[in-house]
């Protein structure tokens, strides 16, 4: 089941074993739709098509119904996008049997489904214009990782050799240019811990208008809204503290992957008391570069709070947490490098995600007949050479 792609991915994985290695499976063609029956796979979307694999037929898992092409009247990447119209999803979810959390959508089910059967070409043409968008979403999400695995080899050039072209020298905490000191982040800056008002008091919190964080959304970003607020009232009765805009939060709580992220503040707010606000407090420690270096510390901050032998951080243990002093124009000049890497995975983030918007809408359109593209010059050579029944 994990070799079935989401969000409208068409090619499965797969591996190739010797037959007697098969104990079990559902016999399929190549080109079939490869639809997961199960929860809350189905509900999620996985689905496939078997085009990509290098043979006649396959054998997938037994929660896996596949679906065939088989008239000539019909295009197996046309049934592939309709089966992913949400309106679709929710029929079929609603026709699933079986107990609780192992609930199933029976083959019959599925073989008794009405499809709207526009003619070949047209059903061609839709098609080609969903695997166009879904291409250009996958090449941005592309790019995004590509710009991620940049910022990762950049990170660890610019906090061990720096951009001066010095010398390096060993530390406990790694290797560094041999000008920057490393200090506790309490020699350049002050934490400030947080705070929760009861919830049992509305008076702190119905009618909020100051922005309150909590660890979920400290994510390596720069936060601009939170999902609650409190009241002033609620602020002076409780140990929640104003933080100013730029101040950097780290998550202290949290047995999964959240201990450990930082993320800045774009607005001034209050935190919860699972997050500790780190306000540089000289010029010696930009804010920016601490952020960067904390993103590039994750690991080695989260064991630090395993070494003290603490499920969590505390506002001691981050603050002995050492860090570079390097000049601050070069702290300035690392920063402004990262953040031009961040700008870029931040664009095809929204290219990707504007594109993944346009796919839902047309999906909904084109599988609905309120958008027809019979009329128009489409090239459909793509959408044909991958067809078995063309």
């Amino acid at each position: 089941m994990e070799s079935v792609p989401l969000n409208g991915r068409e090619e499965v994985r797969f591996e190739l074993r010797r037959p007697n290695d098969i104990a079990s499976g559902t016999y399929f063609e190549k080109g079939d739709v490869l639809l997961s029956k199960i929860t809350p796979s189905f509900e999620n979307g996985k689905q496939g098509l078997g085009d990509n694999i290098p043979a006649p037929f396959g054998v997938a898992s037994t929660e896996i119904i596949p679906i065939q092409a088989i008239t000539p009247e019909a295009n197996h990447r046309y049934l592939f996008y309709y089966l992913l119209h949400p309106e679709v999803r929710a029929a079929l979810v609603g026709k699933m049997e079986g107990s609780t959390g192992r609930q199933r959508v029976p083959e019959h089910a599925v073989r008794d489904f009405l499809v709207p059967m526009p003619p070949k070409l047209e059903q061609m043409k839709i098609s080609t214009v969903l695997r166009k968008v879904r291409r250009g979403i996958e090449v941005e999400e592309k790019l995004a990782a590509i710009a991620r695995e940049l910022k990762q080899s950049a990170m660890r050039q610019l906090f061990t050799h720096g951009l001066r072209n010095e010398p390096q020298k060993e530390t406990d905490e790694g290797t560094v240019p041999k000008s920057w000191i490393m200090q506790p982040i309490r020699a350049n800056a002050r934490l400030i811990a947080g705070g929760t008002p009861s919830r049992g008091v509305k008076e702190f919190w119905t009618g909020g208008t100051i922005p309150w964080v909590k660890t979920g959304q400290v994510d390596y970003c720069v936060i601009n809204d939170t999902d609650e607020k409190i009241t002033p009232v609620g602020l002076a009765n409780s140990a929640a503290k104003m933080l100013p805009k730029g101040a950097l939060l780290i998550a202290m709580y949290g047995q999964g992957i959240t201990r450990g992220k930082v993320a800045i503040l774009g607005i001034d707010a209050a935190t919860n008391q699972a997050c500790a606000g780190i306000i540089p407090t000289t010029d010696k420690l930009k804010p920016l570069f601490l952020y960067y270096y904390l993103t590039f510390s994750y690991d080695r901050l989260r064991s630090f709070s395993h070494g003290a032998q603490q499920q969590n951080l505390n506002a001691e243990l981050v603050g002995s947490f050492k860090v570079p002093q390097a000049d601050p124009d070069e702290q300035t000049e690392i920063a402004t490098i990262l953040q031009t890497i961040d700008r870029k995975i931040s664009v095809h983030e929204r290219k990707g995600a504007a594109l993944s918007d346009l796919f839902q809408t047309m999906l909904n359109q084109l599988m609905t007949a309120q958008i027809r593209v019979d009329k128009l010059d489409i090239d459909t050579r793509e959408v044909t050479a991958l067809n078995p029944q063309s």
